[in-house]
């Protein structure tokens, strides 16, 4: 894992497809070195950022492929998701401020904890959207002293 070891990996947005793909991604990160005290924390912002894909980027879209470029190295992890649905709102990354909760379990929303959950998982989160293909990258450090 010196110079960082790299997995690619291809899959239809759909929700069967992308939940294969993300136990796939989880499992080979893990048996290419990923630190176990990070496993879980990937895992999470990996399913949510994948299934955004799929619930958002396909909306109203034929769905196509999502493909996703993991590159780690000793003491970060990079994850690159790409698709050619349609981009992100504003064409940026979410705030990521968490959904407003409400007095009893009846009133909880559905959604809105997906990007407060990848930003607070991640060292870093960056989109572009270029030649029509939406770009995400997803860096989690894991020092040395981490452990």
């Amino acid at each position: 894992m010196s110079n960082g070891n790299c997995l690619d990996l291809s899959f239809a947005a759909t929700e069967t497809e992308a939940s294969a793909g993300i136990a796939q991604l989880s499992k080979g990160l893990e048996a290419q070195g990923l630190p176990a005290h990070k496993a879980g924390d990937v895992k999470i912002a990996l399913a949510e950022a994948i299934n955004n894909v799929v619930e958002h980027a396909y909306a109203d879209i034929t769905p196509a492929k999502v493909k996703v470029h993991c590159r780690l190295h000793q003491n970060w992890l990079e994850i690159l998701i790409s698709d050619t649905g349609n981009p992100l709102p504003g064409f940026r990354v979410p705030d990521g401020a968490p959904a407003v909760l409400g007095t009893s379990i009846d009133e909880l929303p559905e959604g809105g904890f997906g990007w407060f959950l990848i930003h607070e998982l991640t060292s870093d989160i960056r989109y572009e959207r270029r030649d029509g293909c939406n770009r995400l990258s997803l860096r989690f450090d894991f020092p040395n002293s981490a452990g």
